[in-house]
């Protein structure tokens, strides 16, 4: 013990640990002689090294036992750190490590709260055998530890060292609860134990860490594990430091701001007032034109008020501002003047569509009765038909011939509701819906509003029902109350001229279907895509490629060319690409400065097109045995279709082939059955339906086909086999069967009327039910061809064959 120095003076310091050898003391310290027994003092989560120091204060019972037995004596005493940092109780024996450090008490202080608080030096390690007292305080056997193996002053070892002081300096540096004297004693140490203890003796690690230290002999093994622990640390630091600045930075940047927000303020008041002031005040100079209604000034005011207590820093007040903008820049009671030259109108729909006559004239009856009365609700008109026949290019039109704003709103793949309606202001982004926005925009109440592709909606879904939502839009009934989430005041639609398409009505919500007045626009006849394909088409194609009408001139017979063999559709879409193909082809001759007729011949066209994707006619070109032309309907227009039936050898077994629905081949089983209940007098051998199988096909297999129209042609396919007897080629039919033989009319008759005239057949038999359909259309679809109506499946056989 004459080797330990006096260390009060450091007892003083905020330090736990203090290093209190120097390193020729530190070399001496093994050699220090240990007793056989020694009182031993349990510690949380600390570890006393050898060549430091550390206070302690008693506050468990065994501890203050211990202390009050050391009170005024320099005796050794054996201290070792207990397994589990976070047992309160006393420990027992069990639950203490068997690796310690012996230390004397070197001073006892007694604190101001009658606590009481040793120093203790460590002196050396010690091994505890057993333990022979436990009451009042724990005393053990104990033995020297294993020598420590010496440290190899090598390059490795050394840069090892030279590590381990980096990092224990950059940890001091950053510790504001560690003196930055310890920099230079760390600096000065020379003896490797000692400068291990004295490090460790600083780390925060935890005691299970700090154990692993003290009872590690190699001071290799132990300098590498102190490494990795001054790693972890010196990460911990770092990551709280980083914390700790934006912490301070938030703090600093929210005192700042406070700052230039009151000098903002000062500012503002000696320009002329605050940004809230001229919000305010722009928002009130808006107002003061409005044609509103009492209610909604009552409204506008009370937001205003609510606007002005708002500060213009809160995140309310761009909520509120965006509220106020949107309910003073609508339209309220602010309408164009409509122009009720019919005339005019009708010379402007007429020059931008060719045909479309129904919807024209309901368009034009609109406005006839708009002039009488002065005052009407707006239709809802919903177009309906294939696609390229003009459904949504009409309602530019239609605005424009009527002298009314514009508005295009596309529904398809519509899935949220509150696109419809608006959100809530109470989320944050909140905004109005697409119909309250539109009219925002155009500033009038009473424009032409496309709802473009309505079949196209989602239904219900998890972000609710957009068709639903669209029924209080869509109703004259209720649309002069129209209840948007976000503007949360009434506003009447009741002047919108609204018009919808699609391409088909199944799609579409019964009750939404219910409010619309469906206008059939059926696709066009050759002889109209050629007169639009000359107005219209070639000219926009020649404007959108730069180049002039001297430049290119497309023949009408080149255009009829371009229908029938280059396209199958029942608008004018795919002419249009086809045209615009011929230009651009055009347009590099003009570029590479070839030399080029302004006149399409045959020979360019085909040159340019490649060649051609479809027969001018698909009608059969002769008579066929058990083959008939049927007559479809189809989402871009009217097609035909063949259906094909043979016997062969069998036991009367019926075979359907081509992709056909269940509807369609309940109509073969249907025919089939006919058939064999009336063949004697029809005058079929009935033998040939036990002896013969039956094939019905109808090509394209990969085209799905389905509905009972084709009820009659199957009929005289299967007819005509078991008569054997020839269907004449120039006819065409359609209509549903029943078992007791009569036809039944069918839909889509236009469009299967178009598709007949495109492949140049001339007979087409139709139930008599059908009859007023085919009086509806106009007359120069119907030029060349001839109708035969029947009532009785088996008066087609005296037709055709």
């Amino acid at each position: 013990m004459n080797n330990l120095l006096n260390l009060a003076e450091f007892i003083e310091t905020e330090n736990d640990f203090v290093p209190v050898f120097s390193p020729e003391n530190a070399d001496n310290l093994k050699n220090e002689p240990v007793p056989e027994t020694l009182p031993i003092l349990p510690l949380r989560n600390t570890v006393l090294y050898p060549g430091i120091v550390m206070p302690v204060t008693a506050g468990r019972d065994k501890a203050k036992e211990l202390i009050k037995h050391l009170q005024g004596k320099k005796q050794y005493i054996g201290v070792v750190a207990q397994r589990d940092k976070n047992l309160d109780k006393e420990p027992n024996p069990e639950d203490l490590y068997d690796i310690a450090t012996m230390g004397v008490v070197v001073q006892t202080i007694q604190m101001p709260d009658d606590s009481t608080m040793i120093v203790i030096q460590g002196i050396r390690r010690i091994k505890i055998k057993k333990y022979i007292q436990t009451d009042p305080y724990f005393v053990a056997e104990v033995a020297p530890t294993a020598e420590e193996t010496p440290f190899v002053e090598n390059k490795e070892n050394l840069a090892l060292l030279s590590s381990i002081r980096d990092l224990s300096k950059q940890i001091i540096h950053k510790s504001p609860h560690i003196p930055n004297d310890l920099e230079f004693m760390i600096n000065n140490i020379r003896n490797t134990n000692f400068l291990l203890n004295f490090v460790a003796s600083l780390l925060e690690a935890d005691g299970v860490d700090k154990q692993r230290l003290i009872e590690t002999s190699d001071l290799h093994e132990r300098a590498q594990i102190l490494l990795e622990l001054l790693t972890h640390e010196q990460q911990r630091v770092d990551l709280k430091e980083q914390i700790q600045g934006k912490v301070r930075s938030g703090m600093d940047k929210k005192y700042r701001e406070h700052i230039l927000n009151e000098q903002l303020k000062t500012i503002q008041q000696e320009l002329g007032g605050s940004q809230v002031d001229n919000d305010v005040k722009e928002l009130k100079e808006k107002a003061k034109d409005k044609k509103w209604s009492p209610e909604v000034a009552e409204i506008f005011e009370k937001e205003l008020k609510k606007l002005q207590r708002l500060h213009s820093m809160s995140p309310d007040y761009s909520t509120q501002l965006n509220y106020l903008s949107t309910v003073v820049d609508l339209p309220w009671n602010e309408f164009t003047d409509d122009n009720f030259d019919l005339k005019q109108a009708e010379k402007v729909l007429d020059a931008d569509h060719f045909g479309l006559e129904k919807v024209k004239e309901r368009i034009i009856e609109h406005l006839a009765v708009l002039k009488l009365k002065g005052d009407l609700k707006a239709p809802i008109l919903c177009l309906f038909g294939p696609p390229g026949v003009g459904k949504t290019s009409l309602g530019k039109s239609l605005a424009e011939a009527i002298g009314r704003k514009y508005i295009r709103m596309s529904l398809g793949g519509l899935r949220d509701e509150s696109e419809i309606r608006g959100h809530r202001r109470t989320y944050i982004g909140a905004m109005p819906g697409r119909i309250i926005s539109s009219l925002r925009k155009v500033k009038t109440a009473n424009p032409v509003f496309v709802l473009d592709e309505i079949d196209k909606i989602l239904g219900m879904n998890i972000q609710g029902d957009p068709s639903a939502a669209l029924l209080e839009v869509l109703d004259p009934e209720q649309n002069t109350t129209f209840h948007d989430n976000f503007l949360d005041i009434d506003f009447d639609l009741s002047k919108v001229l609204f018009v919808a398409t699609a391409n088909t009505i199944n799609t579409i919500h019964p009750a939404l279907l219910d409010r619309m007045e469906i206008i059939d626009i059926a696709g066009y006849i050759i002889e109209e895509k050629i007169e639009i394909a000359k107005r219209h088409l070639v000219t926009k194609q020649l404007l959108a490629h730069g180049v002039e009408a001297d430049q290119f001139e497309l023949s009408e017979d080149l255009i009829r060319e371009i229908v029938e063999k280059y396209t199958r559709e029942a608008g004018v879409r795919q002419l249009d690409k086809q045209i615009a193909k011929l230009i651009r082809h055009r347009a590099r001759q003009i570029a590479e400065k070839k030399k080029f007729s302004a006149k399409l011949t045959s020979k360019e066209l085909e040159k340019s097109l490649g060649a051609f994707k479809f027969d001018k006619s698909l009608g059969l070109e002769e008579n066929f045995m058990g083959v008939v032309t049927g007559l479809a309907w189809t989402a871009v227009g009217g097609e035909i279709l063949f259906i094909e039936s043979s016997l062969s050898i069998g036991k009367g077994n019926l075979t359907m082939t081509g992709n056909l629905g269940d509807v369609m081949k309940e109509s073969a089983t249907l025919a089939f059955e006919y058939l064999k209940a009336h063949a004697q007098k029809l005058g079929i051998d009935e033998k040939l339906f036990e002896t013969r199988n039956v094939h019905i096909h109808v090509p394209e297999g990969a085209t799905p086909k389905d509905g009972p129209s084709a009820g009659i042609a199957m009929f005289t396919a299967l007819a005509s086999v078991f008569l054997d007897k020839k269907v004449k080629a120039n006819f065409a039919m359609t209509g549903e069967i029943t078992l007791r033989g009569q036809v039944l009319p069918v839909g889509g008759i236009k469009e299967k009327i178009l598709a007949a005239k495109r492949a140049g057949i001339e007979n087409i038999v139709l139930c008599k039910g059908n009859k007023r359909h085919v009086e509806e259309i106009e007359k120069e679809y119907l030029k060349n061809l001839k109708f035969h109506y029947i009532d009785k499946m088996s008066e087609v056989l005296n037709l055709v064959f």
